[in-house]
């Protein structure tokens, strides 16, 4: 019977949606300022949303199927659970590269949330997400060029790579030459997330709330909201332009013992618009590349160090962080004008790329943020659950929280005979977390889905640190040096906000 109505609800879906949108297509291009333009959308779009229905709809019948019956806690359960998942990820990861756009932003984003979604999704969307993103056409370069600088790029530029250097989700990114004779990265946005952008994102809506109402367990309204607010500004390059800008600008005001050490290319505004972004070309080695890090007389341990106190500061300090720190998007470099140590040695630069996603953070979370963190290090579970609590974890959920912070069970996120400094979890810690995230599944999705958007993002972009740190860093970095980043975050933020850390209170 409950197998009968499944399949019933999955058909209901995909009925549903080709009503929906196949009554409003005759409309759309009858009304149009461009018809052919419409028709193409308005084509496309019904054929996603069946697309998305089915997948969606077989995903959520796999895991009620799968799973029905089958006692909680027990081996069988856990050994199914891990094949669903498996399965799952696969369909997913098909229907991303199948539609493009922002499924692939969806789906990388996907990849990043390692220790909250299941294991089997990060890795398989991990494998292919970066590595093939779309490549727009050289007709549909010059198409943007023509229709936002109003020029062919061998017009607008001396010299202009059709070939791009870099691709993305959401734009790919050629290599130029100004006619003042500057080399300069030219980002160029895919011509079909002008068309279908908003399109996606209403069909992405329908298929999650319609798969919640259907499944109450399947809750990933959180992402809806997430994209919601970030897409527009990702879309936007003059967004991501003065984003670079105020960061930088940041560092030099809040943060000038380090200023030197941070950069962001310098943006070309007379070359610029909302879906074409031209800024000055930057050599230098990928964060993770210790090889090439290496070659640049850069030692990885200051690399790391400096990755972790730049967002330190953008955190704690500034209240204004990059979301998106992925490997991709940071560059080495040796320090302009820095001269060799004694034995050779340069200092680094971190060159920051793509600001498409900040997030501000108010004084409130950035106090009990960073409260929460000094617990974690002190092991004290109290002040954990307390700040915890404030963030928006909620009472039940808190020792969850601290585990997806610390990558830690909960056992030892409060055991003081635990060194909380130490950047890396045992392979049992990470064994027995990566068990949470498939045992907890909807836990964390309900923890996810409480958290207010700011948390979220900070989750992400801890996660992001965390990848880039453990490729960088040779030996655990020292209690000294690791108590001194934490502590000085939470000390100077106290000392702005008058805010007395011995009594916890104001």
């Amino acid at each position: 019977m409950a197998t009968r109505s499944l399949w019933r609800s999955r058909a209901r879906l995909v009925v549903a949606a080709t009503a929906v949108v196949g009554g409003a297509t005759a409309a759309a291009v009858a009304t149009s300022d461009n018809p052919p333009k419409t028709l193409k959308l308005c084509t496309a779009v019904p054929i996603r949303l069946i697309r998305d229905t089915i997948t969606a709809a077989t995903i959520a019948f796999d895991y009620e199927y799968s799973l029905w019956g089958l006692p909680e806690g027990s081996v069988e359960r856990s050994r199914v659970k891990h094949e669903v998942h498996s399965r799952c990820a696969v369909r997913l990861q098909e229907l991303c590269f199948r539609n493009g756009g922002i499924y692939i932003k969806l789906g990388q984003h996907i990849s990043q949330l390692e220790y909250l979604v299941p294991q089997e999704y990060v890795h398989t969307m991990r494998e292919s997400m970066l590595n093939r993103c779309p490549v727009s056409s050289y007709d549909q370069v010059c198409e943007v060029f023509k229709k936002e600088l109003g020029g062919k790029p061998n017009e607008i530029f001396d010299e202009f790579d059709p070939v791009p250097v870099a691709s993305a989700s959401l734009a790919q990114v050629h290599a130029a030459r100004t006619h003042d004779g500057q080399k300069v990265a030219v980002k160029v946005q895919h011509t079909h997330m002008t068309d279908t952008a908003a399109a996606d994102h209403a069909t992405v809506e329908f298929i999650v709330n319609t798969l919640h109402w259907l499944f109450p367990s399947f809750d990933y309204r959180w992402l809806l909201d997430e994209m919601r607010e970030s897409l527009p500004k990702e879309l936007d390059f003059l967004v991501e332009a003065r984003h670079s800008e105020k960061c930088l600008d940041n560092f030099r005001k809040l943060s000038p013992q380090i200023a030197d050490s941070v950069y962001a290319p310098r943006v070309h505004w007379n070359l610029s618009t909302s879906k074409l972004l031209t800024m000055e070309y930057i050599d230098g080695a990928q964060v993770n590349d210790t090889k090439a890090i290496k070659w640049l007389k850069i030692q990885p341990n200051d690399v790391s160090r400096l990755v972790s106190q730049a967002f330190a500061e953008m955190i704690f300090k500034h209240g204004f962080v990059h979301c998106d720190p992925h490997a991709a998007n940071l560059l080495v470099r040796p320090l302009p004008y820095g001269k060799m140590n004694i034995l050779g040695k340069r200092k680094p630069q971190l060159v920051l790329l793509d600001h498409g996603l900040y997030k501000e953070l108010d004084q409130f979370t950035r106090t009990n943020y960073a409260s929460l963190w000094k617990a974690l290090v002190f092991a004290d579970a109290t002040a954990i659950k307390e700040n915890s609590i404030k963030l928006g974890a909620g009472g039940d959920l808190y020792p969850l929280f601290a585990g997806i912070l610390t990558m830690r069970p909960w056992n030892r996120v409060i055991d003081p005979s635990v060194d909380h400094l130490v950047l890396q979890g045992s392979e049992s810690d990470r064994s027995e977390i990566q068990m949470y995230a498939s045992e907890y599944f909807f836990q964390i999705s309900e923890l996810l889905r409480r958290l207010p958007r700011e948390i979220v993002l900070l989750l992400k972009t801890n996660d992001c640190l965390r990848a880039v740190n453990n490729s960088l860093v040779l030996q655990t970095l020292t209690r000294t040096w690791a108590y001194k980043r934490i502590g000085s975050g939470l000390d100077w933020l106290c000392s702005k906000l008058g805010f007395d850390q011995r009594n916890q209170s104001f």
